[in-house]
């Protein structure tokens, strides 16, 4: 295996290299650096790399796991033990600066870890660095005023979504194992479409936001990318708060099972409005070779899903200005913020009171709502696109579509939203490339708890058409 094979690998592949002793934690954190070094200034997809912290704990990691089994100082803390991973920048490291992709906060360094950081590092993962994104994630194009525009792997004029943009590059080009991301609206599933990786946004508060700077606490979510969906598995295992979420039921076998007994719905609403051609043609691929799987597949009416952009900009307007301005940085550091996180945070101000608790109880009405009609139409998990169009090029405010100019920044939350505005799980997964060959991603929406399920779907489609190509940089 070449260091580009190697740098491609699974966690499981890289688990197993170690543990035979073909591989160590050191040489592969080294590996890692260099990719980084050498890829990073193309992509931007860092905004710090802790080259010194990784090689402490990749030192950590193989000290514990070569040291003879059984004696002193042995320990296998499981399958992240020495892999190499990112963190999106903000998300809290102790002693390592968090920007969340802003000016206001370039020299922020915590004092403490998220809870997640904790997690990951007891489970013996080897932090790389913090990943660029969208400023204070209020963003899905990761264009960012303060420290550049993270760049897509597969084309280097075009954005790799966001907000957890430069997490999805890194992972998409090698340059880490997997990386945490956070979703309020799509935040890690838009970019995981775009640069044709999986991203998972998990039940809402089945991972703990300890520590993470909030965008909107209603509907902010934190989740893993990864390469794989077991990779995808193996990070969400790991940061979950296992005492609310059955992770002892997951098992290689039911990750193999076949599709017969699964029924999926499609909506008939919002989803397929607006559609590019190429994206409609890749996901109608996908569909045919999911029912070859043994799928089956029905259409499903959900009320008040046109509805849900409107309520999801409404909660999220309101709720992060008003974070912005208890943490002390919304009016007075107005002139410090980027254009169009500044205009949404003066938006915020103008939401009335009644509009917020509206768009709360209409959220409410949409998830009691949207459970009925999936169990109306008998299926468990929703199908769709991710994203209605493939990666736009890095500054197009907006996007062609039947005819007419879309904002862009819509277009990409357009079906990703309604998951966060009903706290239920759900999965990208590549699904093929446009003819221009950009990634195409086909998203899974699952019950509440329902992540297995998505995840056993998901591989089963993963294994049926695995994914060959790397971008070339």
């Amino acid at each position: 295996m070449n260091d580009t094979d190697l740098a491609f690998a699974s966690i499981e592949e890289i688990g197993k290299l170690f543990r035979k002793r073909k591989l160590y934690p050191v040489e592969l954190a080294k590996l890692m650096l260099v990719r980084i070094e050498q890829l990073n200034p193309k992509l931007n997809a860092y905004i710090t790399v802790t080259a010194d912290v990784a090689l402490a704990q990749a030192k950590k990691a193989e000290s514990e796991l070569f040291a003879p089994r059984g004696r002193r100082g042995f320990r296998d803390r499981g399958p992240l033990h020495g892999i190499p991973i990112s963190l999106k920048d903000n998300i809290y490291t102790k002693g390592i600066r968090t920007t969340a992709g802003s000016k206001i906060l370039k020299d922020f360094i915590p004092q403490h870890d998220a809870q997640v950081v904790i997690m990951l590092e007891e489970a013996g993962a080897v932090l790389l660095g913090k990943t660029n994104m969208h400023e204070f994630a209020y963003g899905v194009t990761s264009n960012n005023p303060h420290y550049g525009p993270v760049r897509n792997p597969w084309d280097l004029s075009r954005i790799a979504g966001g907000s957890s943009g430069g997490s999805a590059a890194a992972v998409a080009a090698g340059l880490c194992y997997g990386s945490i991301g956070t979703d309020t609206g799509g935040s890690i599933r838009i970019p995981a479409s775009l640069c044709g990786i999986v991203g998972l946004k998990p039940t809402r508060g089945h991972v703990s936001d300890s520590g993470i700077i909030a965008l909107s606490p209603t509907l902010d979510c934190t989740g893993p990318l990864a390469r794989s969906t077991r990779d995808a598995a193996i990070m969400l295992r790991t940061i979950a708060q296992t005492h609310s979420f059955p992770f002892g039921s997951w098992s290689a076998q039911k990750f193999s099972a076949n599709l017969a007994k699964s029924r999926l719905g499609l909506p008939k609403e919002l989803f397929f409005d607006l559609l590019s051609d190429d994206i409609r043609s890749v996901f109608d691929g996908a569909l045919r070779d999911l029912r070859k799987l043994g799928a089956t597949m029905g259409q499903i009416s959900i009320p008040l899903l046109n509805e849900t952009e409107e309520d999801g900009n409404q909660i999220a307007w309101a709720e992060a200005t008003h974070y912005h301005q208890q943490a002390g940085h919304f009016p007075r550091c107005t002139a410090e913020y980027g254009e169009d996180v500044r205009a949404r945070l003066e938006m915020g101000t103008k939401v009335l009171a009644t509009s917020y608790l509206r768009s709360l109880y209409l959220r409410a009405l949409f998830i009691h709502q949207l459970l009925f009609a999936m169990d109306e139409a008998g299926v468990n998990v929703v199908v769709v696109p991710t994203t209605p169009i493939p990666a736009p090029v890095i500054g197009g405010e907006t996007t062609a579509l039947a005819r007419e100019e879309h904002p862009t920044r819509a277009l990409l939350l357009r079906n990703n939203r309604p998951a966060n505005l009903a706290g239920i799980p759900a999965l990208s997964i590549p699904c093929g490339f446009t003819e221009s060959g950009l990634p195409v991603g086909l998203q899974l929406m699952g019950r509440h708890t329902g992540e297995q399920t998505l995840l056993r779907i998901a591989h089963a489609y993963e294994r049926a058409h695995p994914q060959q190509r790397r971008p070339s940089l």
